[in-house]
C-alpha cells in the first residue's frame, strides 16, 4: 500500500488545514503533523535563530476500518499518481 502498511485494519483519514493535502495514517489522533508541511520547516538555523516547530495542522476526518482501508489507500494513491494504476 502507498500510505499505510499492508494488512492495516484501522487508520485515520486526515486533511491538512493549511495545504489541503489528504492522507492516511496508522495514527488516529484528532490532530497530527502534515507530512507535506513538515518538510517546509527549516531545521538548519544560525546561532541567533530559533528553531521552527512543526505544527499539528492535519485534522482527522474519519477513522477507516476493515476492507475500506485498502480501498481508500488505492483511491488516494490513484489520485496522487494521476490515475496511473500500472504500479498496482
Amino acid at each position: 500500500m502507498y500510505f499505510v502498511p499492508d494488512g492495516t485494519e484501522k487508520c485515520g483519514f486526515y486533511e491538512c488545514k493549511d495545504c489541503g493535502y489528504r492522507f492516511l495514517s496508522v495514527e488516529t489522533d484528532p490532530m497530527m503533523v502534515c507530512p507535506t508541511c513538515e518538510g517546509d520547516v527549516d531545521y538548519e538555523i544560525g546561532p541567533d535563530e530559533v528553531m521552527g516547530a512543526a505544527e499539528k495542522n492535519a485534522v482527522l476526518l474519519e477513522i477507516v476500518e476493515g476492507e475500506d482501508v485498502e480501498k481508500m489507500d488505492i483511491l488516494l494513491s490513484l489520485a496522487i499518481t494521476g490515475g496511473d494504476y500500472s504500479w498496482i
